[in-house]
């Protein structure tokens, strides 16, 4: 085992997606439609309410579609499954088998330790499996599966969004799994995007050896597979590093793969359907446009085209789809739980940051990447602070555009709380640096400039304040008890919800709220008078200095 990473975490992960739906309906986190949804036009706007409504994330539910049409009346004899991946952490970490809160450290611990996989000669995954002319037919390949389209209105096409494509590099023969959109073209046909950018996709870096190679790039899209195996897809891990392996420390076991009939590669046996095909290296394609995770719709560009070879799949599959596009998301969801613990390990291990608490990557519309919070616990050193922010904003390419610190009183999940904290705790002369040369990585093309600058600001507390203004804790507490018995509406608590202390105050101080309290305010008023003093301007000070209590 490796240094560090202490025993491996319990994890009772599902070794399927259909393992992991039935656990989400015991636990009730499941939601079964019946009725006839188009998928085309009804599916991901229905899902996505629950995002946009203004639930809280512990509302957020796994939608199971089991009556799924076509805009021209098709119907579908496989269901789809939206929000079961992540539409809430709790949903992930059931995906994950393992608590919420102990989700980092089993990450921290799978790169760590990965386990290889186990090849397998027969697989679930290769129940079913359509080549040839049932790829070609009027409804055959493609067109069999019930892929929605995810942004109604502005989308050239369905879809594929929660995908795992497995590529390998034809130097070293490592595979890499990556989460690539896939635009449905053709019935035997995908226009692909795997990022270009810097730090892009792995599976881009390997099409680059092929078309260097003058070869077609073999490629298979999984849809459907044990979550923690998926998990791997969208993060950003070590190149030439196996994410099967990756998964295999998930779970705490090995994964079981299989060949795929048509290409050599190696897949999770266990998958609902894959999708196996070539992707031309001398030739691309226009694709889009595609609602994007960055919030704005990506325009049509010229991507990668893929020639579908076979598709394969259990006897009775079930087809997973992901909610992205405008953050909070599905895709997001993904992404926060899994890389705010990495950077806060990596801050703490492999810098040695004293003082830092949490990492937060600020969600609603920015999606992560651009904006970071990071807390301190009070009283901690500023080179530290300062170190903290640099590492955060130079660990990943695309991640820390802007990053904030504050102390630890300062919920970096409330985003009033930050405006709070950059507004009485910072010195925009002295707490505030401008880095230039950052790329400018994920979103829109538009207008887009290849550099753009980093912004690093420091509001923490560096001297001891007042209390916050608002009724001490013991006081709010018993009122929302009152709140309650006359059943008035659904209280959502935000931090800060109560006053509390940041260092100057007096014990006199004290006994004037205790007096005032209980009703014996005119004892306040009796000390304060035998106080008087002349010679001196209204809003002079009454005391010198920080007295703590």
């Amino acid at each position: 085992m490796s240094e560090n990473t202490g025993p491996a975490p319990m994890s009772a992960a599902p070794d399927d997606l259909q393992a992991h739906i039935a656990l989400l309906e015991s636990k009730g986190l499941l939601i079964r439609i019946d009725r006839e949804i188009n998928k085309d036009t009804e599916l991901h706007p229905l899902a996505r309410w629950q995002f946009q409504g203004g639930l809280h994330e512990d509302e957020r539910r796994a939608f199971l579609f089991t009556n799924v049409v076509d805009s021209k009346g098709k119907k579908y004899d496989i269901p789809v499954l939206v929000g079961g991946l992540a539409a809430s952490p709790e949903i992930y970490a059931i995906g994950l088998g393992v608590p919420v809160e102990t989700i980092g450290k089993v990450w921290v611990h799978a790169v760590a330790d990965p386990i290889e996989p186990t090849v397998v000669e027969t697989a679930a995954c290769q129940e079913v499996v359509l080549t040839g002319d049932d790829l070609t037919k009027p409804d055959g390949g493609l067109a069999v599966l019930p892929v929605p389209i995810s942004t109604p209105g502005f989308d050239a096409a369905p879809y594929l969004t929660a995908t795992l494509c497995v590529t390998k590099d034809p130097e070293n023969g490592v595979q890499n799994m990556g989460t690539y959109r896939g635009q449905l073209k053709a019935n035997d046909r995908l226009g692909v995007r795997m990022a270009s950018r810097l730090s892009g996709a792995g599976g881009y870096l390997h099409w680059e050896k092929y078309r260097k190679l003058g070869q077609k790039m073999p490629v298979a899209i999984v849809l459907g597979c044990a979550p923690a195996v998926l998990f791997t897809g969208p993060q950003k891990l070590q190149i030439d590093l196996d994410e099967m392996a990756v998964a295999g420390g998930l779970m705490g076991r090995s994964v079981k793969v299989v060949r795929c009939k048509t290409i050599d590669l190696m897949v999770p046996a266990d998958a609902e359907i894959v999708i196996e095909g070539l992707i031309d290296t001398d030739r691309l394609e226009p694709e889009g446009p595609f609602g994007e995770s960055h919030g704005y719709v990506a325009l049509e560009d010229f991507n990668m085209s893929m020639h579908v070879t076979a598709i394969t799949m259990k006897k009775k599959p079930v087809f997973v789809s992901i909610i992205s596009q405008v953050t909070p998301s599905e895709s997001s969801v993904i992404k926060k739980v899994a890389y705010e613990p990495m950077f806060l390990e990596h801050l703490k291990t492999t810098l040695g940051i004293r003082g830092i608490k949490r990492v937060v990557m600020h969600e609603p519309l920015t999606n992560l990447r651009k904006v970071i919070f990071l807390q301190f616990a009070k009283g901690a050193p500023q080179p530290e602070v300062w170190r903290g922010l640099q590492g955060a904003a130079t660990l990943q390419a695309q991640c820390g555009k802007l990053v904030i610190a504050v102390s630890e009183d300062i919920n970096p999940e409330n985003a009033d709380a930050i405006f709070w904290s950059l507004a009485y705790r910072s010195d925009f002369t002295h707490d505030v640096l401008v880095t230039p040369f950052r790329s400018s990585g994920h979103g829109p093309k538009s207008g887009r400039a290849p550099l753009e600058s980093t912004l690093l600001i420091d509001a923490t507390l560096k001297n001891d304040l007042p209390p916050l203004a608002l009724p001490a804790e013991p006081y709010m507490v018993e009122a929302k008890k009152i709140w309650e018995e006359l059943g008035l509406p659904r209280l959502s608590p935000q931090s800060p919800w109560h006053g509390y202390h940041l260092g100057e105050w007096t014990p006199l101080w004290t006994q004037y709220a205790e007096d005032a309290v209980h009703g014996d305010w005119r004892k306040s008023g009796e000390l304060t008078y035998a106080r008087r003093e002349g010679g001196m301007k209204p809003e002079t000070p009454a005391h010198q200095g920080t007295v703590h209590e």
